[in-house]
């Protein structure tokens, strides 16, 4: 069973552990995450332990309950407070702060009214939690989504983006064959900057040309109708279509029609429509049927009269299968920038895989491999490498894919190139987080006598997000940014103490504390004296060998 998680904070040390002791926090399900004695002891442990709620009360040295809570809510959204005050408190607490305060209890509290409270609240997290798993309701807005789910599923087709495992499962959802090379896209586009020809009709949309792909999509369904099997939707500023063309003679019904809508669409807006249709792939080939129809599209733009264009018609020797498309491109990205010299090497093998199934010539190869190479290029780009370190001095491709004569050598020497550009990425990110690590270090050391630097200040200096530099900093120093902080600043604190007189409320100013008090609690929390008894340890040091003795 899982339990919610509370932090306690309260300065008040015999208040603390009687709340601990006296309530039975596991049978109304919670658990104690954390327990602090004081404001800012609660905020950074809310930052680490992420609790489900927060018992503060409200005056606490350093930080009050009301500030730690307003700054644990920004950081926390969700998080529940039950605050405690005083009866010259009460009032102001229900003013000063409202986001997620659930509880105000008066001081001193007691366990039935403590228990009363936790109780309330549990059943509020509990239909909360309910509510984000409730089946019914979450099957409801899926529904509700579906219709924009199937759009944005045919969009990233079009585009090549579509992983295995989602082109299977939404491709079932939908009813959509995954097994057979029938599926093509068609568009529809209206040249917007044409002039009316002399028998249409003023069009109706003058000035609310962003209407007219809305007109088209449903001039298209009309005329469609159940002619063809296909599914429509818009696309950027044309109608896209999906053909389904299974069934004999299908193409030749589409084609016809798409001409039917051209010329309707022209009387009826009074610009040229252009219409042009791929051939058929499978669904995870979807998008080389859609770069066949922008092509097509293109010969009536050409042409200059509104019709429709098969590109078997224009185009009888396409192979856009040869292209190396977004979806390769990006798994070929992703396994140089992140991947394992294996993973490299089994994706470079279902890429030839592929190419090993049609009947290509060597120069088809070598235009595909220059497809990939130019990849490669972008990539050097993007992280500042020399091309020549990965290539050679030379670079010169062509020559260099003409001396291999099989497949098996033409991957072979990608598969050199692919690991070398891997490498030295690796290499790259490696240097570059250390260097991160000791710029940050640098500026800490440079500026801990600041009391307002924060995470925030850092990263804005070294132009990188909170998130990133947090990891790449912990990782490269084992320690988080505010415990690097705070032993840099205790450290210098230190130094101070040894080899000046200054009271020890100056050198809290000096390495950044604002409150002195709270630079003593620190300071005593790391080192287990006071500032003042350290001082006089290292002043008189037979008191720490009459202590021992």
């Amino acid at each position: 069973m899982s339990y919610y998680r509370i932090i306690l904070a309260d300065d008040e040390e015999e208040i603390r552990e009687g709340i601990i002791r006296k309530i039975a926090w596991q049978s109304l399900g919670f658990e104690i995450a954390g327990a602090a004695e004081n404001g800012l002891e609660a905020l950074e442990m809310a930052e680490r332990l992420h609790p489900d709620v927060i018992l503060t009360d409200i005056r606490m040295p350093f930080m009050s309950g009301l500030e730690m809570a307003a700054k644990a809510a920004a950081l926390l959204p969700s998080v529940k407070f039950i605050i405690l005050s005083g009866y010259d408190d009460f009032e102001y607490a229900q003013k000063a702060i409202q986001l997620n305060v659930v509880e105000y209890l008066l001081k001193p509290v007691n366990a039935a009214d403590l228990t009363k409270a936790l109780q309330r609240l549990k059943v509020r997290l509990d239909d909360e939690s309910a509510s984000r798993r409730d089946v019914e309701t979450l099957r409801r807005h899926y529904e509700e989504s579906l219709p924009v789910i199937k759009e944005q599923f045919f969009v990233s087709l079009l585009e090549g983006r579509v992983s295995k495992s989602r082109l299977e499962s939404q491709a079932k959802l939908f009813q959509l064959s995954t097994d057979r090379s029938c599926w093509a896209v068609g568009l529809i586009h209206a040249d917007l900057n044409s002039h009316q020809t002399e028998n249409s009709i003023p069009s109706a949309l003058h000035g609310k040309e962003e209407l007219v792909p809305i007109s088209l999509l449903r001039t298209a369904e009309e005329i469609l109708g159940s002619y063809c099997q296909f599914q429509s939707f818009l696309y950027s500023e044309d109608v896209a279509l999906l053909f389904d063309f299974s069934e004999p003679g299908s193409i030749g019904v589409a084609v016809s029609r798409l001409n039917e809508i051209c010329k309707r669409g022209e009387s009826i807006l009074g610009m040229r429509i252009f219409a042009g249709i791929g051939s058929p792939y499978s669904l995870s080939n979807l998008h080389f049927s859609y770069r066949e129809a922008q092509n097509a599209l293109d010969y009536g733009c050409i042409h200059g009269y509104s019709r429709a264009n098969y590109i078997k018609d224009v185009e009888p020797n396409t192979s856009m299968q040869l292209q190396f498309g977004e979806e390769e491109e990006r798994t070929v990205i992703s396994a140089i920038k992140l991947g394992s010299e294996n993973e490299i090497r089994q994706v470079l093998n279902y890429l030839f895989s592929k190419l090993e199934k049609q009947p290509l010539s060597m120069t088809q190869y070598q235009i595909y491999i220059m497809e990939v190479i130019t990849t490669l290029m972008k990539i050097t780009h993007d992280y500042a490498i020399s091309p020549e370190d990965i290539f050679g001095k030379d670079m010169d491709f062509l020559n260099a894919l003409s001396s291999l004569h099989t497949p098996a050598a033409m991957k072979s020497w990608l598969t050199e190139h692919c690991l070398t550009l891997s490498a030295c990425i690796k290499r790259e990110r490696v240097d570059s987080s250390k260097l991160l690590a000791q710029n940050a270090q640098q500026f800490i050391q440079e500026h801990y006598s600041n009391p307002s630097i924060s995470v925030e200040t850092l990263c804005s200096f070294l132009h990188v997000s909170p998130a990133y530099f947090s990891t790449v900093f912990k990782r490269e120093t084992e320690q988080s940014f505010v415990s690097y902080l705070t032993d840099v600043r205790l450290q210098n604190a230190l130094n101070l103490l040894d080899t000046t007189n200054d009271k020890t409320y100056m050198i809290a100013e000096k390495v950044g504390y604002t409150e002195s008090n709270y630079f003593s609690y620190v300071f005593k929390k790391r080192f287990g004296v006071s500032p003042s008894k350290y001082r006089s340890n290292q002043e008189h040091p037979s008191n720490n060998r009459s202590a021992e003795s």
